[in-house]
């Protein structure tokens, strides 16, 4: 039976990040994959131009019109711009019976906001709570608890506080550590587990967020369990980001052939 994953996010018309570079995961991971936009970039890898939020009535007519006929077997959350579309999606992620994996994207590669900032509290009051997996990276754990995170400690601390959040598991991505890239995994058990990669020397990382968490959404939507999907997810985001075809003048994408 074919597999079947949603992402909720922005779209990049680059093609480096957001709803194209998670089509692209799935894809290549023999996921069938359904897309719904929340807000719309003008956007290349020098930086972004313009952001434009999709009206929150629309975005809920996006899911439900997917819901109703292809339901997927897993989904995840993106850039979503706007307190109300935060809590509109949410409302409807209640009903989900399938893993949620919450991406909680703030900002682009270049820095531009991509959610406002009365959108963090309810991503943390609202979406949070749902999550089967919360995958914050440096910034964005800090910016959710206003724990100061650059080092593994700091990691581990900002994970209990979104787990007391009620986020299910949550995966610290350590991109931005000094040194080797390593994500830590807080899970529902209480268990905690590293996962690390040597640091490819490229400035090509534009989507990296976007594709390692659509990775693991496609490995979940297969069935697997969740620390399988992020070993494997992992492997494939840094087989991707190694092998970046150096497109572009700025930070360019990944090779999501990897």
């Amino acid at each position: 039976m074919l597999k079947i994953a949603l992402t909720i996010a922005g779209s990049d018309p680059s093609g480096g990040a957001g709803i194209q570079a998670d089509l692209k995961t799935f894809h290549r991971f023999g996921v069938y994959g359904e897309a719904v936009i929340a807000l719309l970039t003008a956007q290349n890898t020098e930086g972004i131009q313009r952001v434009e939020v999709v009206p929150p009535d629309l975005v809920a007519e996006q899911i439900l019109m997917v819901l109703a006929d292809i339901p997927p077997h897993a989904a995840k959350i993106g850039a979503l711009g706007s307190v109300e579309v935060v809590k509109t999606v949410a409302r409807i992620a209640e009903t989900f019976d399938f893993p949620l994996v919450v991406d909680t994207v703030m900002a682009s590669k270049n820095g531009a906001p991509l959610l406002d900032r009365g959108a963090r509290t309810a991503v943390l009051d609202k979406l949070a709570p749902l999550a089967f997996l919360l995958t914050p990276n440096l910034d964005e754990a800090e910016a959710l608890t206003s724990t100061r995170v650059r080092d593994l400690d700091g990691m581990a601390r900002a994970a209990e506080k979104l787990v007391s959040a009620g986020a299910k598991n949550v995966l610290v991505k350590g991109g931005h550590l000094d040194g080797d890239p390593v994500d830590l995994l807080l899970a529902s058990s209480g268990e905690y587990r590293q996962f690390g990669a040597r640091r490819a020397a490229t400035r090509h990382t534009h989507g990296a967020g976007c594709t390692y968490s659509a990775a693991i959404t496609a490995q979940l939507a297969l069935g697997q369990p969740l620390t399988e999907a992020i070993a494997c997810a992992k492997s494939f985001i840094t087989e991707a980001i190694r092998r970046a075809a150096g497109l572009g003048r700025g930070a360019g994408p990944l090779n999501h052939f990897a």
